[in-house]
């Protein structure tokens, strides 16, 4: 079997890999809705859905270091990684280990064409079509719920908090915005998480503070609130950046999220 990753390297296998290691979190819970949960040998300390796997699977660290010898001790017959969650240094030692398999997802589409992937790899493709289908039947639902042109309200989406930073272009968060039929208001700033300041605040209609990576709380609504009229509220970092078989929940999510706003 003969494919080519989203980063446009080429893998050969011999047989269906069967010892898998998976250093992404999303991918891990997609590699389980894909019924893979057996042949799943190693996991981060991050992959937390479902709640019990990380009893059951071992960890080999986080997404941006692993111990190399747990990993090599598990014997994987293939490692998977992202782009932005994991590091160029670790796929280059790891590659040393077993194929190595690195995904780049930016847009839904891309988010497809992985699930897809992954059911060609592991020779699951019914429920890898099942899963892409479900979610693309969920996106049309929501925008069936939408009521009220949006696509003029500015959104700010918070990732840190010192220093603030933002979610800009280029990210499959500001995808999501967008197709959600919100303005990105930081897309033109330099840099893919770009430092904003309190004064960027201001011509702001929403303010997204995601529960990822940095964990914004209720506490922190207000110390925005003294800096914007724009509305702020908490929101679910895992439904706008998790690109997986959790897509299918997502979008009952930002209808939610939606009505909320009285959209």
């Amino acid at each position: 079997m003969h494919i080519v990753d989203q980063m446009g390297r080429s893998l050969t296998f011999d047989h269906t890999p069967v010892r898998i290691v998976s250093l992404v979190p999303s991918q891990t819970e997609l590699l389980v809705d894909l019924g893979l949960q057996s042949s799943l040998v190693g996991i981060t300390k991050f992959c937390v859905h479902p709640v019990t796997l990380r009893n059951e699977v071992s960890v080999v660290g986080g997404t941006k270091q692993v111990h190399f010898d747990k990993v090599k001790a598990l014997q994987p017959d293939i490692i998977l990684c992202n782009k932005e969650e994991n590091t160029e240094e670790m796929v280059r030692i790891l590659q040393d280990i077993a194929t190595v398999h690195l995904s780049d997802v930016k847009t839904l589409q891309d988010a497809h064409n992985l699930i897809i992937q992954f059911g060609t790899i592991f020779n699951v493709t019914q429920r890898a079509t099942t899963i892409t289908t479900r979610i693309k039947e969920e996106q049309e639902r929501f925008r069936e719920s939408i009521t009220k042109p949006i696509n003029t309200r500015k959104v700010g989406y918070f990732i840190w908090k010192e220093p603030l930073m933002v979610v800009g272009d280029d990210t499959f968060i500001h995808h999501l915005i967008v197709e959600l039929g919100f303005i990105n208001a930081f897309k033109n700033n330099e840099g893919r998480y770009p430092t904003v300041t309190e004064e960027d605040l201001k011509d702001l209609d929403y303010v997204f503070l995601s529960s990822e990576p940095f964990p914004f709380s209720e506490k922190h609504i207000e110390d925005f609130q003294k800096n914007t009229t724009a509305q702020v509220i908490l929101v679910d970092g895992e439904f706008f950046s998790w690109y997986g078989s959790r897509l299918i929940k997502a979008f009952p999510y930002f209808a939610s999220l939606c009505r909320d706003l009285k959209l």
